[in-house]
């Protein structure tokens, strides 16, 4: 095995966080701004590049790196390593409201294809790189876009996504269509693309998208409740200065009523 052997534990409900154990010198890696808690006798180092550990020199750095710049994340990714003599912890918080789920890739022939911020921690030694959509359909309409995420290797990785999240598994041949903004991560055997919803009506008066995740089997296909923009479209026009109601009966009316010298 190339990855590090981590324990961890899941906490809360719908605002998780995941603690990490860490035997002397296992190391673990973290989105930037992740960080909850951590013990002493961890150190906490800025890495260059996609957190596996393996680029050589400094064009596989910058190769890495560049590749996480794609995706929009942050060039560098933190290692948080061990160094005491005993067990140490350490913990990462999810950003918003939804469920972290714990992704060993050794059962999942090594490699997951995942939503582009969907990423939380993963042991050393994993990979997070860029899976490009091979069709120009999922590149122009896929709602998460054209580039996804994709982790590689063989030890344990954390993604996380809204609301609550269901695996499927579809057997070969079976259809799955999904709101492109649903989709958070699926096997490396599963196809993908996407559907235009048909009737012009259904479209446009329909409330819901123009397009459909289509997914076939065979493999497992995971689904969020709550997409991020889904989530901020909704707080967005529930704003009293973008058009929401002013009328709610609630501490926000009062205080927007004070400013706004009502």
């Amino acid at each position: 095995m190339n990855n590090h052997d981590i324990d961890f534990k899941l906490y809360g409900d719908d605002m998780q966080f995941v603690e990490v154990e860490l035997d002397p010198q296992e190391t673990v890696i973290a989105e930037a701004g992740s960080l909850m808690m951590m013990e002493d006798g961890i150190r906490m180092e800025t890495i260059f590049g996609d957190g596996s550990g393996s680029q050589s020199g400094l064009m596989g750095k910058l190769f890495s790196a560049g590749k996480r710049l794609i995706t929009g994340e942050s060039l560098f990714m933190t290692a948080f390593t061990n160094e005491a003599y005993d067990k140490k912890h350490v913990a990462f918080a999810a950003p918003y409201p939804g469920k972290i789920v714990p992704m060993d890739l050794s059962e999942h022939d090594g490699k997951i294809i995942c939503q582009k911020d969907a990423f939380l921690a993963a042991a050393k030694g994993v990979s997070v790189g860029i899976e490009f959509q091979r069709k120009i359909g999922t590149g122009f309409f896929g709602g998460e876009g054209f580039i996804m995420q994709k982790l590689e290797g063989d030890g344990l990785a954390f993604i996380h996504a809204g609301g609550t999240i269901q695996k499927r598994e579809l057997a070969p041949g079976e259809t799955l269509r999904v709101d492109t903004g649903c989709l958070v991560a699926m096997t490396r055997t599963v196809d993908y693309d996407i559907e235009f919803v048909k009737g012009i009506k259904t479209a446009l008066f329909g409330g819901e998208g123009l397009f459909f995740a289509t997914l076939r089997g065979p493999g497992a296909v995971w689904v969020q409740s709550l997409p991020f923009s889904r989530l901020a479209s909704r707080v967005f026009a529930a704003m009293p200065q973008f058009g929401g109601s002013r009328d709610e009966g609630s501490i926000a009316k009062g205080l927007f009523d004070l400013f706004d010298g009502d």
